[in-house]
């Protein structure tokens, strides 16, 4: 696709010619352009940490960068609101970095599970399309490595796109995010993932944050050798005060080929260790939800559909969380993986009827 632009007094319309096989080009005007082969200019940069920098600190209106395709190399924290990174395509523009939770990047620190995001975002009415975000730790390979293998690191959680405090009305559409273990942390606001693409294989997408997926793929990677289970989808933390946690509605979950049949629960309730007046430990607050609503299963997803996990007592011993006394539900479910027993508790058809966008999301209207 080629884009030509029409000069007129003040302004450049930008008209847009499809060719077959290109990666598609802005259809509008915008703010800033990140290209390391553009000509310089006052709103050309050669990074996007560069065009965040120079943004507006508290913009009324949406502030468009443009990110044209390539492999950008940048850990990114989005702080200014109304913040809109516009790429190429999800094949062709590719944001990347390879921390993981257990890396020390100073003297004595490591990243951690947040720390390790490729993209964090701490501000509210922020827009991801057309782009790829990706956490590219070999995982794998050292997942492959024997336990007691004195070359395999622990603390693997290694986050695409984390969504922190202060994060709200953030819309993800037409983009990849790609990672193994803890791909999304949705811990924050409001979030809608629409036509996305996600991909990992261990809590891939967990968190206390409100967070609607709707017409995507979540996609379950390989592992480096063989577990049981093979992973879990989610694992959300949300806290028993909040009616919406991690929902989908018409997506598709799939798998690469090396994942075996009835190996993937859908998810587990993660309790996070948290430091409370009379000591850290699990959180008992933190009663997860999530729901898939319409949305076709492939025969990785295990018969039994959800699995407990373990958090930290009191006394400082590891007590079991069960998914009967989270908030698991589904709601017509469907595919090879969809079945229905009494472990995988299903919604009826009033109580579904809670489960539009207009009161998940409440009162954001996108323009």
């Amino acid at each position: 696709m080629i884009i030509r632009p029409i000069y007129f007094i003040g302004t450049i319309i930008f008209v847009t010619l499809f060719i077959s096989g290109c990666a598609s080009q802005p259809k509008h005007t915008y703010d800033a352009l990140v290209d390391p082969s553009a000509k310089p200019a006052a709103n050309n940069f050669a990074t996007i940490k560069s065009a965040l920098d120079a943004a507006p600190a508290n913009s009324l209106k949406p502030y468009k960068i443009y990110v044209a395709a390539g492999n950008y190399y940048e850990k990114l924290t989005i702080t200014k609101r109304n913040i809109q990174l516009l790429g190429a395509g999800a094949q062709v523009t590719r944001i990347y970095f390879d921390a993981y939770a257990g890396l020390t990047y100073a003297e004595g620190k490591t990243w951690g599970t947040p720390g390790s995001a490729t993209v964090t975002i701490r501000a509210a009415d922020i827009q991801l399309h057309q782009l790829t975000i990706e956490n590219s730790f070999d995982f794998l390979s050292n997942d492959a490595l024997a336990n007691e293998d004195a070359k395999r690191v622990a603390n693997t959680q290694a986050v695409a796109l984390f969504l922190d405090t202060g994060s709200d009305r953030v819309l993800v559409r037409d983009a990849r995010l790609l990672g193994y273990q803890d791909t999304l942390f949705v811990n924050a606001g409001r979030s809608w993932f629409d036509k996305s693409f996600i991909a990992g294989n261990v809590d891939y997408i967990f968190g206390n944050g409100n967070a609607l997926f709707t017409n995507s793929e979540i996609h379950t990677l390989g592992r480096g050798k063989p577990n049981n289970p093979h992973g879990y989808l989610v694992a959300p933390s949300t806290q028993i005060a909040d009616e919406f946690g991690l929902t989908f509605i018409d997506c598709k979950l799939t798998r690469a080929e090396s994942v075996p049949d009835n190996s993937v629960p859908l998810g587990r309730p993660w309790h996070p260790t948290t430091q409370f007046a009379d000591g850290r430990y699990a959180d008992p607050n933190a009663i997860g939800k999530a729901v898939f609503i319409n949305t076709w299963m492939d025969s990785h997803i295990t018969l039994d559909g959800w699995y407990s996990m373990n958090g930290t007592a009191k006394d400082g011993t590891k007590i079991p969380f069960l998914p009967g006394d989270s908030r698991f539900f589904e709601f017509n479910s469907s595919g090879p993986g969809a079945v229905v027993n009494g472990n995988r508790r299903q919604l009826g058809d009033e109580e579904v009827k809670n489960y539009t966008h207009e009161k998940i999301l409440g009162d954001w209207r996108l323009d």
